[in-house]
């Protein structure tokens, strides 16, 4: 009877609340946890404007934020103070003129050949020169869509809906690239001087073209896939229809871009040199891109076979030391695949202030969209305070970008001076191909805590490497699947 006593007063004494979650203590702060809950709360988002509000610093940035670009209003004035176009390592001839890919995704092509052009005006004695950028342009397309359908045809048996299949349709002929790429190209097809193959409207604005292609391949990749699914009769004809399919390609692209040169066809070139002396060269597109390897052109340019040159990446998920690639990444069948050599960004800018003292520039890949600004042509951490603004840090580390996607290669192009202080680079000059209304008349600068965060490619010439660093091209890549960051085309 007494047990039952003390029940009965615990059970009186005891308050029940229906439907409440309980509550634990945490062991690390002794503060009672809430549950968390999956929703949101109008009353919460209430409280958090109220609160918001309050504090005088966020109404004048409401006023300020919402009526003009965060990046403007952010911007910080030091940093632009800080980044001025002077330098005491500089290139003698950098190349003019400013490029413009205009409309367009090929930010690679200008790169690359605004590398090349140094070594041809140099052997040539000129004052101005621009290559062709169309004339790979047009060779590149075509062998993309070459490239593609050959993946398609070994892919035939991976379901449609498999991560791979759908990569491959993603971009099966985008405006991008890499280094290797472009490579390939000039090794299959040569270079012409932009007069002899100036932009087509559709190259300098390639919206409609690649819009076309794109959607044209996907059709094309359907069809494939049907009739390898078929019978064995049909399969042998996959090749004949795989031709036809790159015979209407071949057809877009002529009536848009306008037939090429020949490779293998002479062609005259006339131009002024910096004498203005007249001048004539006839000479095909594959002998053009050679004499870039010929002892004139390699004395010119402080002994650089440009064919020789090869990448360094900086991905710190990966180990250093190590040769990557990027599965299925390509252009040309049968040619060089895309090669990286993983290295820390020591390496990496120390081999790119070797190259400036020796009068190279360098093709570099970047994430240009980040803490830049387009007008200016500033690219720096310190440019844009976001926690001034916000109250919030965008606190993620590089590798951090790389494994969410935050961040990859967005966009290629030059460096041509860094300024060096106590041995240690501050900024470096940047050649982009946005004409001259970007920039300081189409040259950007770029802070070396920028280059650490963002950059993730140098093209380098073997000579200004170590030997362990050459001695990785020698390793079996490791392969980095196709919809990897290291496998985004600038």
């Amino acid at each position: 009877m007494e047990a039952e006593g003390r029940k009965s007063r615990l059970e009186r004494d005891y308050v029940y609340i229906k439907d409440r979650p309980s509550e634990k203590m945490s062991q690390r702060t002794g503060k009672e946890v809430r549950p968390r809950s999956p929703t949101l709360s109008i009353s919460t988002t209430e409280k958090w404007e109220e609160e918001l509000m309050e504090d005088p610093k966020n109404r004048l940035a409401l006023s300020a934020l919402s009526s003009n670009d965060p990046k403007a209003v952010l911007t910080q004035r030091s940093a632009t103070i800080a980044n001025t176009q002077n330098f005491n390592i500089k290139i003698e001839l950098e190349g003019a003129p400013i490029t413009n890919q205009q409309s367009s995704g090929r930010c690679w092509l200008f790169a690359a050949t605004n590398v090349f052009r140094i070594a041809i005006m140099k052997r040539y004695n000129l004052k101005e020169f621009e290559l062709s950028q169309a004339y790979l342009f047009y060779w590149d397309k075509l062998e993309k869509a070459n490239y593609f359908l050959e993946q398609i045809l070994d892919t035939v048996d991976v379901d449609l809906e498999d991560r791979l299949i759908q990569t491959l349709l993603e971009g099966p002929a985008g405006d991008g690239g890499q280094w290797d790429m472009v490579a390939n190209l000039v090794e299959k097809y040569g270079l012409v001087p932009h007069a002899l193959y100036p932009d087509s409207f559709n190259a300098s604005s390639s919206g409609a073209l690649s819009g076309l292609l794109t959607t044209k391949l996907r059709e094309y990749a359907l069809e494939l896939r049907q009739l390898a699914s078929r019978s064995t009769e049909a399969k042998q004809s996959l090749g004949a229809t795989k031709d036809k399919m790159m015979r209407e390609i071949h057809l877009i692209l002529t009536l848009m871009l306008g037939p090429p040169p020949s490779p293998k066809k002479d062609v005259t070139w006339e131009y002024n040199d910096k004498d203005e002396k007249f001048q004539s060269l006839t000479t095909t597109p594959l002998t053009f891109a050679g004499e870039l390897s010929s002892q004139a052109s390699i004395k010119a340019n402080s002994g650089t076979n440009v064919h020789e040159l090869f990448s360094l990446v900086n991905d710190p998920r990966n180990k250093y030391g190590q040769l990557l690639s990027v599965s299925r990444l390509g252009n040309v069948v049968g040619m060089r695949p895309v090669r990286y050599v993983n290295v820390d960004m020591t390496t990496m800018k120390t081999a790119c202030i070797s190259m400036l003292r020796s009068n190279i520039p360098i093709f570099f890949g970047c994430d240009v969209g980040k803490f830049s600004d387009r007008v200016s042509g500033i690219m720096d951490t310190d440019l844009i305070d976001y926690e001034l603004g916000f109250n919030t840090r965008l606190g993620l580390s590089k590798a951090h970008r790389l494994m969410t996607h935050e961040s990859a290669m967005t966009h290629a192009m030059v460096l041509t001076a860094v300024h060096v202080v106590d041995d240690k680079p501050v900024r470096w000059r940047v050649q982009n191909s946005w004409g001259e209304t970007s920039g300081s008349k189409g040259w950007f600068v770029m802070s070396d805590r920028w280059m650490d965060e963002f950059v993730y490619q140098a093209v380098v010439d073997p000579r200004f490497v170590g030997n362990e660093v050459r001695d990785v091209l020698k390793q079996e890549p490791k392969m980095l699947p196709l919809w990897d960051p290291m496998g985004a085309l600038a």
